[in-house]
């Protein structure tokens, strides 16, 4: 007997997907996340095949006071290259033609289809934004939390030390976003965004080789980062999850961590700038505020959605942002 594939729909998986009235079920997503820096992200076309090179000033030339008749040393400026690279995203998918005419609402079988699809691939990515290490999984892209990972590094004065010691750390990033800072990138000459490709009907083959005929859909998404300016995102890692729910020291103010961030970006007037911080944060830094009666935190009504900012800094939930990170040193 053929053994079916587990990544195959089955007559099964159909009749969970209906209504009582034999119609496609509306789906409750239980695994849906907030990953609310995918509104913020700038992406940009790189200038390489496979991902982008940006050139970093790391040293200014010298400059001199001079008399008359007398000449001053020449001087030039310094600069460093750096190359990031593209991670390729894709995921395949297909259901027998006979399951998804069954009844008789085919588009609508397969749209259900294509929105999970969809979701698995945000909440892959923006995973990959933070934490992707190159390291240790080459075929991903560098992510942030992988650069900023070291309080003795070169920019090592863009971590805010929280205090945290345990395991269940977390982070809050400030992230400014523009082609001078921060951006996200896409291959030279592809196409920007999740590409969806409907395949439509095709032989294929069950686990034992046998052909029947299927939809097949395919999703793909070239995507890296760009750090051309580290200075202009500020993480504070080490809050230790336990003691901010505790509202326990050194943990119990958030605020006082946010105003320092930001006394570290150089300048508010680049780009599109934003906190992100997980669903613990978020919830946490308003119950702060708000014992604190600290009037920098507003919730304003905006394009018919409750939006949080700090000093007019919007504040985004992600939550792709992890509550077991482990301690940077």
């Amino acid at each position: 007997m053929a053994t079916q594939a587990t990544n195959t729909y089955t007559l099964l998986d159909w009749a969970k997907q209906l209504d009582p009235d034999g119609q496609p079920a509306r789906i409750i997503n239980l695994l849906s996340q907030r990953n609310e820096i995918l509104q913020d992200l700038v992406t940009l076309e790189g200038n390489l095949p496979t991902g982008h090179q940006s050139t970093q000033l790391t040293g200014l030339p010298a400059t001199a006071w001079r008399l008359m008749n007398q000449g001053v040393p020449e001087g030039k400026d310094q600069t460093v290259q750096v190359t990031d690279t593209c991670g390729m995203l894709e995921a395949w998918s297909k259901v027998d033609v006979d399951v998804a005419m069954l009844n008789g609402n085919t588009a609508a079988f397969r749209l259900n289809r294509a929105k999970t699809f969809l979701d698995s691939m945000n909440q892959n990515m923006v995973s990959t934004l933070f934490y992707g290490n190159t390291a240790l999984n080459p075929e991903r892209f560098l992510g942030l939390a992988p650069r900023y990972s070291l309080l003795s590094a070169g920019n090592g004065d863009n971590i805010i030390d929280a205090g945290g010691t345990g395991s269940d750390n977390m982070s809050v990033w400030l992230v400014t976003w523009d082609e001078m800072c921060c951006h996200g990138i896409f291959p030279k000459g592809s196409q920007v965004g999740l590409i969806h490709e409907d395949l439509g009907l095709e032989t294929v083959l069950d686990a034992s080789s046998n052909p029947y005929r299927a939809y097949r859909d395919r999703y793909q998404w070239k995507i890296g980062l760009a750090l051309p300016d580290w200075r202009y995102v500020v993480r504070i890692a080490n809050i230790d999850v336990s003691l901010l729910i505790a509202e326990t020291a050194p943990n119990d103010n958030l605020v006082r961590l946010m105003i320092r961030a930001q006394g570290k970006v150089p300048s508010a007037t680049y780009g599109k700038r934003a906190f992100y911080l997980n669903s613990v944060g978020y919830t946490m830094l308003k119950i702060q505020a708000l014992a604190k009666s600290n009037a920098a935190l507003t919730i304003e009504k905006a394009a018919n959605q409750f939006e949080m900012s700090f000093f007019g800094v919007p504040i985004r939930r992600v939550d792709a942002l992890l509550t077991t990170e482990a301690r940077v040193v």
